[in-house]
């Protein structure tokens, strides 16, 4: 993830971002949910308050918001304009561990989902070093001091499922994407179900945070890196045949998460026997999130609504 990293400071550096502004607000009708009772496990200090910026590092013609500084985490959830198919889909934006591109990689997806009768739960994780993030200094990869966007993401499942009849969900329909990190996060929540990694706080807790279905973009931190095609040992240590239904995606001259990422953990999924579909592309690069080009990969959301009906989620 070092060219992430370094991306994002060139774009902090040559004026990329206009002035920020407090913490980020959903749409009108929407409001976010603190999804810790209390205090949040294993917190970690951050270095000023929530901010929310705009960066002008075009996407499709148009900037994107770039959240920064979350220590309270929340999740907005957005139900189906119209037909409701009963499933669910946890959402998790990109942004190396560091911030979250919460429009791009978050309610612009949540746009389409609902549009499709899919619910949408957005999460706001904790960053920055909520998961393994490169450093520049030894010129390795690092794991955080404890997982706190993992912590984030199996609380979350475990909420959606527990307030399932309330927010009109099918509990056995719920599934997780996400893109670059949010795309290793994707990874973790799939290999990571069995036991939580806080201490229970409430009902929510004892229901299963293990997702039904699993959709990673340009995902990250899957690949130690080097000459051979070796997976995370985090994430190859929990490949199990009770890892869900995994979608892959991803382009081949993707210059921030090489494409090795997505094609080690094809491999281990596919070793252990999980249904996995994988879609590579030539041209792409990274960060495109939903929004249409004249490239070819930025129709996915068609092949991943396909995949969704192939696994029995939706009709197809």
């Amino acid at each position: 993830m070092k060219l992430l990293i370094l991306a994002l400071c060139v774009v902090l550096a040559f004026s990329g971002v206009r002035a920020q502004t407090p913490a980020w607000q959903p749409s009108p009708g929407h409001a976010q949910i603190l999804i810790w009772p209390a205090a949040a496990p294993d917190a970690q200090p951050v270095a000023g308050p929530e901010a929310v910026a705009a960066v002008n590092k075009m996407v499709a013609g148009k900037p994107w918001l770039w959240v920064n500084n979350v220590s309270q985490p929340t999740i907005t959830v957005y139900s189906p304009k119209g037909k409701n198919t009963g499933a669910a889909v946890v959402v998790f934006p990109g942004g190396g561990y560091d911030g979250l591109a919460i429009d791009l990689e978050g309610t612009e997806v949540c746009d389409w989902l609902t549009a499709k009768g899919i619910s949408c739960i957005l999460l706001k994780y904790r960053v920055p070093r909520s998961g393994p993030q490169w450093n520049a200094k030894c010129k390795c990869q690092r794991e955080p001091k404890a997982p706190t966007a993992l912590e984030d993401a199996q609380r979350t499942v475990g909420l959606v499922r527990f307030h399932a009849a309330e927010w009109h969900i099918n509990p056995h329909k719920i599934g997780v994407l996400g893109f670059s990190a949010g795309g290793h996060l994707v990874a973790a929540m799939s290999t990571h179900f069995e036991k939580r990694l806080y201490p229970s706080v409430d009902a929510a807790d004892k229901e299963s945070c293990r997702p039904d279905f699993a959709v990673a973009l340009y995902p990250g931190h899957l690949w130690t890196g080097g000459n051979t095609l070796k997976l995370n040992p985090d994430i190859a240590a929990h490949i199990t045949s009770q890892t869900p239904p995994t979608f892959l995606l991803q382009a081949e001259n993707d210059y921030v998460d090489n494409v090795n990422q997505s094609l080690v953990y094809y491999i281990g999924l596919k070793n252990a026997g999980v249904p996995v579909e994988m879609h590579l592309y030539a041209q792409g690069g990274h960060a495109f999130g939903l929004r249409r080009t004249t490239l070819p990969i930025t129709q996915w959301p068609q092949l991943m609504e396909t995949w969704l009906g192939t696994i029995g989620i939706i009709s197809e």
